[in-house]
């Protein structure tokens, strides 16, 4: 007998919120930094489905075969693929896991193997579990075992805790589940209450959009910021501004525009290990054009957190706060750059409050 649920399913989502409300109703869950993904399971066919819809199963074999050891024989979750290394999740890593070459899938599957992390159950043998509430789901999650199951409190102060404290075990936020509404694959009926920061970078660069012919439109902005060493590295981009800002910058940048003689980013200019933009990487396959800037704008930027060691760079899109004239662009230093206190994975798994040093 089949599934009551057949793969592909679009996943519930969540949509932005500022803060972890006081009022109840709500099911607060970590912000898992990883790939979501939906398993089904059938007998001996076990499906891992991505966000997007597509099967994931020749990238993650390591997590196909402990899914095959502990799950129920026909059972449909949602959840997270993850990759912790030295007590802390690291999304580089898992990223590196979709590689075309078998070999290399292989080689990571041992050196950074991943983890499956279920916060909800959809259907289980003959029954689907969709139109129940959340607070119903998650007592049929609790209730199967030697899996690994995201930690979850209705308490908000609670959910703060985790908000602060888990961020140091790499993890970005707290989710906010209503326990009253069904599983609704698709609409954003959950809340997410993310990391946000603020940096003060050099404008070091930008790209035209793409809508238009070069120096129409400004597309983004390239942010740099500099190491202990004076050398500036390529940090992110902000590229969220109305069509008419966009003329505007085109025309405001115009004069910062060089033709790249001593650029940090250009020629010999650059440095072993130095980030800069535009690279080939395992998701281009050519080099992204950009212009270069004279650096003497500093922009703040708000930022959630960041990834990739030392020199780090942002995590996702950074967004334009304001200009800074009275700052100098070599101050703009990796310092200002908030650390959140480390905090063991494990713990998190244990829903516990306590820092570790």
């Amino acid at each position: 007998m089949a599934l009551p649920l057949q793969a592909p399913i679009k996943p519930m989502l969540a949509k932005p919120a500022k803060a972890i409300p006081d009022s109840g109703g709500l099911l607060f869950e970590p912000k898992w930094d990883g790939f979501r993904c939906l398993v089904f399971r059938d007998g001996d066919e076990i499906t891992l489905q991505s966000r997007a819809e597509k099967p994931l199963n020749r990238y993650f074999p390591e997590v196909l075969a402990a899914l095959r050891e502990s799950l129920p024989e026909r059972v449909v979750l949602d959840g997270e693929l993850v990759v912790a290394r030295d007590g802390k999740l690291d999304f580089d890593a898992l990223t590196e896991r979709i590689h075309p070459a078998d070999s290399r899938v292989q080689l990571l599957a041992e050196q950074s193997p991943a983890q499956f992390v279920a916060f909800d159950v959809l259907a289980l043998g003959d029954e689907s579990f969709v139109d129940e509430p959340t607070a119903a789901r998650r007592e049929r999650l609790e209730a199967l075992q030697g899996i690994a199951l995201t930690p979850a409190t209705t308490d908000p102060d609670t959910a703060r805790h985790w908000f602060e404290l888990f961020e140091g075990a790499g993890l970005d936020g707290v989710i906010g589940k209503p326990l009253n509404e069904p599983y609704s694959p698709g609409k954003r009926v959950l809340f997410k209450y993310k990391h946000s920061r603020t940096a003060d970078c050099v404008l070091a660069g930008l790209r035209w959009h793409v809508d238009g012919a070069p120096g129409e439109a400004v597309g983004s902005f390239l942010l740099g910021l500099y190491d202990e060493n004076g050398l500036l590295h390529h940090v992110g981009v902000v590229g969220s501004f109305p069509v008419a800002r966009r003329r505007e910058l085109a025309q405001e940048l115009a004069p910062l525009i060089t033709d790249g003689e001593g650029h940090p980013w250009l020629g010999d200019a650059v440095r072993e290990g130095q980030r800069i933009p535009g690279g080939i990487t395992r998701w281009r396959s050519k080099e992204q054009p950009w212009v270069p800037l004279r650096l003497e704008r500093v922009v703040e930027v708000s930022y959630e957190h960041t990834e990739g060691g030392y020199p780090s760079r942002f995590r996702h899109t950074a967004q334009f706060v304001r200009w800074r004239p009275d700052r100098e662009p070599s101050s703009c230093g990796y310092a200002q750059l908030d650390e959140p206190a480390r905090y063991d994975l494990s713990a998190v798994f244990r829903g516990e409050v306590v820092r570790t040093r």
